[in-house]
C-alpha cells in the first residue's frame, strides 16, 4: 500500500478506536491505546498486510512520540512534585534503575542487560496521565504523586538512555548532558521572565484567529529543544521533555488566563493527530511472528511483564508518601509499572545496534503492551474501592445530554 493510502488507514484507525473505547467502556474501561495498538497489529504485514512502514509514516509516528513526551513534560506541576514527594520518587528510580540492570545483565549478559534493565526503570507517564485525566484522579493527591512518579520514570531512562545507550564514553556522554542542562536552564530564565503587557495581548488576540501564536510559539519551543537534542547527539525525547516544561513556565507566567485554552488546543493536534499514529504505528511494526513463532519470546514475556512490577513498581511501593496506605499504595504502584513508549524506543535502538534479537524486543514490547491493558485497569478498581469504602459513594461519569449531572454511585 502507498503511503498516501497507510496514512487513510492509521487515521480511520485513529477514528474508529476512540469509539470501540466508548462502546467497551461502558463495561470496561478499556485505555484507548490499546485499541490503536491492536488495530494497528491487526491491518499490520503479520496479519492482513494492509499497512507498513515508511519514511512519511515513520516521520509522522516519531513526531507523535515527541508530542506524547511534549504533554508529559507540560503535565508537571512543580509545586506539587517537589519536596519529599520528589526525593521519593527520585529514590524509587535510583533503586528500579540498579536492581533492573543487575536483573537485566544476570538473566541476558552485559551487553542485553543494559537495554533491557533501563526499559525496565519506565513510566508511561504520557499513557497514564490521559487515563488519571478521564477518571477525574489527576489533581487529587494520588494524581500529584503519580505525576511525580511518573516524571522521574519518564525523565529518568531517557537520561539513561544518553549516557549507557549512547555508544559513546561515560565521560563524553555526561558532558553533552551537562551542555543541554546548561541549554534548558537558560531556556527556564527566560521562561521565568516577566512579559510586558503586549506578549499576553497578542496570545489573548490571536488565540481564535489565523494567527494563533501561542499554538506557533509552542510549536517552536518543541522544534527548538528538539534540535538542541539533535545537535548534541542525545535523544529527541530529552528535548520533547524539556520543552514541555519550559512552554508550561512561558504560559503559566506570561498567560495565565489563556494557557488553558492554548494547552486544549495543543492537546487536540496531539491526541487528535500525532499520538495515534505513533500507537498505531507501533502495533504495525511490532513483530507478532517474531513473538509467536517461537516458545521460548512467548515465555518472555510473563517474565518481563512480572519484572515490570518487581523492578518498578517495588520500589515504588516501599518509597510512597506515608499517607498513601492500602489501596492508594497498590495502584500507585501498578500505574508507575505501567510501561510502553520508552520500551519501544530502547528495544529499537537495541535492535538497530545489533544487540538485542526481533524476538526478544517484540517479547519485552508484548509485556509493555500488556502492562497498559492490565495495570491502569486493576489500579482503577483499586481506586473506586477505596473511594467507595471511605462512604458516601463515589462520583461516576455517566455518558447522556449535554449539561446531564454525574451521578454517584452508592
Amino acid at each position: 500500500m502507498s503511503q498516501s493510502g497507510t496514512l487513510i488507514l492509521i487515521m480511520s484507525i485513529a477514528v474508529l478506536a476512540p469509539l470501540l473505547s466508548y462502546g467497551i467502556g461502558r463495561w470496561l474501561p478499556v485505555p484507548l491505546v490499546i485499541f490503536e495498538i491492536v488495530l494497528g497489529v491487526l491491518v499490520g504485514p503479520d496479519v492482513l498486510g494492509w499497512a507498513g512502514a515508511g519514511e512519511v509514516i515513520d516521520t509522522l509516528s516519531n513526531l507523535g512520540l515527541a508530542m506524547l513526551i511534549f504533554l508529559a513534560g507540560y503535565e508537571i506541576e512543580f509545586d506539587k512534585v517537589r519536596g519529599d514527594t520528589l526525593k521519593r520518587s527520585v529514590g524509587a528510580w535510583l533503586i528500579s534503575l540498579a536492581v533492573g540492570l543487575a536483573l537485566g545483565m544476570l538473566l541476558t549478559g552485559a551487553s542485553k542487560g543494559v537495554y533491557i534493565g533501563t526499559a525496565l526503570t519506565s513510566t508511561a507517564l504520557g499513557t497514564v496521565l490521559p487515563v488519571l485525566r478521564d477518571a477525574g484522579d489527576l489533581r487529587s493527591r494520588f494524581g500529584s504523586v503519580m505525576m511525580a512518579m511518573g516524571a522521574v520514570g519518564e525523565f529518568g531512562p531517557i537520561i539513561a538512555m544518553a549516557l549507557l545507550l549512547s555508544g559513546r564514553s561515560p565521560g563524553k556522554s555526561t558532558v553533552l548532558l551537562a551542555a543541554f542542562a546548561l541549554l534548558t536552564a537558560g531556556a527556564v530564565l527566560w521562561a521565568m521572565r516577566p512579559r510586558r503587557p503586549w506578549f499576553s495581548n497578542v496570545i489573548a488576540k490571536t488565540l481564535h484567529s489565523s494567527g494563533q501564536f501561542a499554538v506557533r510559539l509552542v510549536v517552536l519551543l518543541l522544534a527548538l529543544m528538539l534540535g538542541a537534542s539533535d545537535a548534541l547527539g542525545l535523544d529527541t525525547l530529552l528535548g520533547a521533555f524539556a520543552a514541555g516544561m519550559i512552554t508550561r513556565l512561558v504560559l503559566q507566567g506570561a498567560a495565565p488566563e489563556s494557557a488553558g485554552e492554548v494547552l486544549a488546543k495543543i492537546e487536540a493536534m496531539g491526541f487528535g493527530f500525532l499520538v495515534p499514529i505513533f500507537f498505531v504505528v507501533t502495533g504495525i511494526e511490532f513483530d507478532l511472528d517474531a513473538l509467536l513463532s517461537g516458545g521460548r519470546a512467548l515465555l518472555l514475556l510473563p517474565v518481563f511483564l512480572l519484572l515490570f512490577l518487581l523492578v518498578r513498581g517495588l520500589p515504588v511501593y516501599a518509597l510512597a508518601p506515608r499517607d498513601l496506605l492500602g489501596r492508594d499504595r497498590s495502584a500507585l504502584t501498578l500505574f508507575a509499572s505501567t510501561a510502553l513508549p520508552l520500551v519501544v524506543a530502547i528495544t529499537t535502538i537495541g535492535v538497530d545496534d545489533g544487540v538485542l534479537k526481533s524476538e526478544e524486543a517484540a517479547a519485552l514490547v508484548g509485556a509493555a503492551m500488556v502492562s497498559v491493558l492490565v495495570f491502569p485497569l486493576v489500579g482503577l478498581k483499586l481506586r473506586r474501592e477505596r473511594v467507595g469504602s471511605e462512604g458516601g459513594g463515589v462520583v461516576v461519569r455517566v455518558s447522556g445530554p449535554p449539561g446531564s449531572r454525574p451521578r454517584r454511585a452508592a
